[in-house]
């Protein structure tokens, strides 16, 4: 895939490739991670990225419970939304359907999208293992 491909590469191709089961991720020549859209390493500068497969299972690092949603997750509250390393690179998403109290650091999770008629966005979801 040549340089540019990989810079013209959307936040919706990204959330598409987690649908169809081929997340990836854009890296920099230094091994810095980082997910589109992107036209540079924000780590280093580097303008040079190419297009990895994002790994399957990542680990929660933060988590918290948030208790006043705004409109889109007004129906999910309580929920959790967590911090979690998949190699390279740490995406923030919601926990999936499950008790507040069971995530906490070092939770192995699994990456998935969820999309809903009030939220106009695709939702990055984690899901416990």
């Amino acid at each position: 895939m040549s340089e540019r491909e990989t810079a013209s590469r959307t936040h919706d191709e990204f959330c598409r490739a987690i649908e169809t089961g081929d997340p990836f991720y854009l890296a920099c020549p230094d091994g810095h991670g980082s997910v589109p859209p992107r036209r540079v390493c924000p780590e280093c500068g580097a303008q040079s990225l190419t297009v990895e497969a994002l790994p399957e299972t990542g680990r929660v690092q933060a988590a918290t419970v948030v208790h006043v949603a705004t409109s889109a997750f007004a129906d999910s509250a309580p929920y959790v939304t967590a911090i979690a390393d998949f190699g390279p690179v740490s995406l923030t998403g919601v926990v999936a359907e499950t008790d507040p109290e069971a995530v906490e650091h070092g939770t192995d999770v699994t990456l998935a999208i969820q999309r809903t008629d009030e939220r106009k966005r695709p939702t990055l979801v984690f899901e416990p293992r």
